[in-house]
């Protein structure tokens, strides 16, 4: 396995890089060094990230649609070289009770959280074995650890990318690439702020009691920073984890041993 540091210009390409824990991790690996592709599905906040300097390029697509993700990725390693990290970013949650959760929702779950992860993986795995190096980093949740009511769909389906992270470690452990999960609690982006608005639409309370439904679970009382998430990401990436594999890095705030 050949010896490679952090910073040392590889290839990064971030899912969901747009925007939240995505944008942090795109601004963390090119401080850090790394040529960072974001992947989101608007042109809008992808092109403010490479003028901004976060991010290096970007591509666009939908990461349920295998198709458009495969194009994506190909056309990432031809512009920036081989991809040597890859962070299965890009999410989706959906939120009911189980009775009036559908199988289609479930499917759509199942699409974004788990099928998206595969099929880039899948993607960029040839090159990186034949290389000898390479990271994935699947961000998951802490829905991929414990249920929570009412996303019953969307925690089957992080369980399941959890199980994905496992398995295919083991698959690639003499290969010089490592696959590892990390799981944030509930995170101060815009998906929090989307959801407080919708509970004080729905309920009427303020938006400080709407805010205090996600910090309560959190032992420290808070919003985890997307930029706590990206450090995470960051340490698996580097040469420093090359033992760390198969492993599920939770930043939560101790709601999850």
């Amino acid at each position: 396995m050949s010896e490679v540091r952090t910073g040392e210009g590889l290839h990064a390409l971030v899912t969901g890089g747009g925007r939240g824990i995505g944008a942090a991790i795109c601004r963390t690996l090119t401080t850090a060094g790394y040529r960072v592709t974001a992947l989101g599905r608007s042109v809008g906040p992808l092109d403010e990230l490479v003028r901004a300097g976060v991010a290096q390029g970007w591509v666009t697509a939908d990461v349920a649609d295998e198709a458009a993700l495969q194009t994506a990725l190909a056309q990432a390693a031809a512009r920036f070289g081989p991809i040597a990290i890859l962070v299965n970013n890009a999410g989706a949650a959906h939120s009911a009770p189980f009775a009036r959760t559908t199988g289609d929702d479930f499917r759509r779950m199942l699409e974004i959280n788990l099928m998206g992860p595969v099929t880039a993986s899948r993607a960029v795995l040839p090159a990186m074995i034949e290389g000898g190096f390479g990271r994935i980093v699947n961000v998951a949740s802490t829905a991929a650890l414990k249920g929570y009511a009412y996303v019953s769909a969307y925690a089957a389906a992080k369980h399941a990318l959890l199980g994905l992270t496992r398995s295919l470690a083991l698959e690639t452990a003499k290969t010089g690439v490592t696959v590892n999960a990390v799981c944030p609690g509930f995170t101060d982006t815009d998906l929090i702020g989307d959801s407080v608005a919708r509970i004080v639409a729905k309920s009427g309370r303020t938006a400080e009691d709407a805010r205090a439904e996600f910090t309560r679970v959190n032992p420290q009382g808070r919003l985890i920073a997307p930029e706590e998430v990206a450090t995470a990401v960051l340490y698996l990436c580097g040469a420093g984890a090359a033992s760390v594999t198969g492993t599920t890095l939770v930043v939560a705030g101790g709601e999850v041993g």
